[in-house]
């Protein structure tokens, strides 16, 4: 272990959205060294998302990348470093816990908290894959503007849906919006905005079930779930932007329990891992908001300190 030295650390986090970042910064303000290994950036989902919403104290036009910007200028305040490393499992060695990533590094610990979130779910059909990058998109701030005067295409009808087919209905020719369900399910506050618009179309008990295209996307193929009617849309270099629900990243995480794919703690944020902690989405709970991750966070932060204390 010695020649390991400058990988030791009281507690590794691993994630770097608002629960990883939380954590970090009541573990460091109370003195532990704490590390954050992210694969991506700071800020994961929500600093992807065109506006930051509902969260108190946020500024009125708050970005997905203003809010990323705040979280790593605090965790700079508090001394926590980041290494951007992909995480593929843990393992308890004598009393520390060894952190396996990508890259060959290995990190060890004291405590570790398990932060990394959900990925998002993909639709898994023809075509799919083939676009990634090429119409498929993941970022509404950064790559709507790349179609302006283009169709765009939302997948999904819940709150994040909504809210990303209202920023992004600004740069499109048409907006439309597929949903499986009857209606949509979003809050009246996005529903009203929605009915303001006027180049958004609904296809509502409907699927994406096709794209066609090579280098950019040319056709979309849309069933009807009653009917099982189908609907071919000509869309030359349009846009489509999923939100049909994420998994858990636990993979690699078999030691630990599960419940429904994500990780079961209890009002500490302990999991059954003596010295492991979870917080944020990667978690089995009920409701997934910016807030109620910065909760989790800030728990698992102050028990993680707590638990420290003791070996």
């Amino acid at each position: 272990m010695e020649k390991n030295k400058k990988n030791m650390y009281d507690v590794i986090i691993v994630g770097g959205g608002p629960a990883g970042a939380s954590a970090a910064v009541y573990a460091a303000s109370r003195g532990y060294k704490a590390i954050i290994l992210e694969k991506n950036e700071i800020g994961g989902t929500i600093g992807k998302v065109s506006s930051v919403t509902h969260y108190l104290s946020v500024d009125k036009d708050e970005t997905g990348k203003s809010f990323k910007e705040k979280l790593e200028n605090q965790l700079a305040v508090y001394g926590v470093e980041i290494f951007k490393e992909e995480v593929l499992g843990f393992c308890t060695e004598n009393s520390f816990k060894k952190v396996m990533v990508k890259s060959g590094e290995v990190y060890y610990a004291k405590s570790i908290i398990l932060a990394n979130g959900t990925t998002q779910k993909e639709l898994n059909i023809p075509g799919e894959k083939e676009l990634v990058g090429k119409g498929i998109c993941f970022n509404p701030s950064k790559e709507g503007r790349n179609y302006v005067g283009k169709d765009i295409f939302v997948i999904g009808g819940a709150d994040g849906a909504i809210k990303e087919a209202i920023y992004l209905a600004q740069f499109a020719k048409s907006l439309s919006i597929i949903h499986f369900e009857e209606k949509l399910g979003t809050i009246p506050e996005f529903k009203n905005k929605l009915e303001k618009l006027d180049n958004i179309k609904l296809y509502l008990q409907s699927r994406l079930t096709k794209i066609d295209g090579k280098d950019y996307i040319q056709k979309l193929e849309i069933t009807d779930v009653k009917t099982k009617s189908v609907k071919i849309i000509e869309a030359e270099g349009a846009a489509i932007f999923r939100y049909i629900g994420a998994t858990p990243n636990t993979e690699g995480y078999q030691s630990l329990e599960l419940e429904g794919g994500f990780i079961k703690v209890d009002t500490k944020m302990k999991t059954n891992i003596e010295g492991v902690f979870a917080a944020g989405d990667i978690c089995s709970k009920d409701i997934r908001q910016v807030a109620t991750a910065v909760y989790d966070g800030t728990v698992a932060g102050i028990n993680v300190s707590n638990y420290l204390k003791t070996i």
